[in-house]
């Protein structure tokens, strides 16, 4: 069984099948996506029709919630049952798509993996301008934000791992922002609130995160899109996971 992780797939899961296929996965091994995830995104038969697709792939998938898609409560036929010592959505028909519960830990070979999704989306305005879909739950609410912290106080505020969408305040990698967006005009309130929680934090192997469409890593935390790691092995190697970069497939 393997944990591996990558960024953002926005609907399209060709890179993830050439993976699998380059890989030789089974529904054993986990493929955490930090968010973006793309599945619930239309909520209708579109993506019905991408879920049947994607569930015969020969991986579980783990999702972090993203700005571009609805939370699982939103869409239909999702239950909440447990997985790895903790909550997770999950819908009858398509058992290896599963969602996570922000706040929740998990337990990954003996690992404690804290998950938290949600952020601010930039092309807001853009995206009502267009007619696409934007969804007002995006953001973590006050009730997820207190769930969290229960969590921790309970954890005694030490995890192995956190999985997020967006990062931390002083994380954020300035140089991959969109040219002449003004910022003063960005909700950074998610990204304020996970700097708090990063600065109470015992974080024994890494933080990993996506969002920004980079791949960069520094000072214990790591942001990927198109490349691939591993996490929780069973022989861990580095700080940071021993996630070796696969690159674009």
């Amino acid at each position: 069984m393997h944990f591996y992780i990558t960024g953002d797939t926005h609907g399209n899961f060709s890179r993830i099948a050439a993976f699998c296929r380059e890989r030789h996965t089974t529904k054993e091994d986990v493929l955490i996506i930090l968010g973006d995830v793309g599945l619930n995104y239309f909520l209708d038969e579109r993506d019905k029709r991408l879920k049947e697709k994607v569930a015969a792939l020969d991986i579980t998938l783990f999702c972090i919630h993203g700005n571009h898609e609805a939370r699982p409560w939103e869409a239909e036929g999702y239950e909440e049952k447990l997985w790895m010592g903790a909550r997770v959505y999950a819908e009858p028909d398509y058992p290896n798509l599963l969602f996570a519960k922000d706040g929740e830990i998990y337990t990954m070979r003996g690992k404690r993996v804290l998950a938290i999704g949600g952020a601010y989306s930039v092309d807001k305005e853009y995206r009502l301008s267009y007619g696409y879909r934007w969804f007002e739950s995006e953001q973590p609410s006050e009730e997820i934000k207190a769930y969290t912290e229960r969590q921790l106080k309970a954890a005694d505020w030490r995890v192995d791992y956190v999985l997020s969408h967006t990062v931390p305040l002083d994380f954020e990698p300035v140089w991959s922002f969109l040219p002449g967006l003004d910022q003063s005009k960005v909700d950074k309130s998610t990204e304020q609130w996970l700097q708090t929680l990063h600065d109470r934090l015992d974080i024994r192997e890494g933080w990993y995160a996506g969002h920004y469409h980079c791949c960069c890593e520094g000072n214990g935390l790591r942001i990927l899109f198109e490349d691939y790691g591993e996490i929780c092995r069973e022989e861990e190697t580095s700080a940071e996971g021993g996630m070796p970069t696969e690159g674009t497939l």
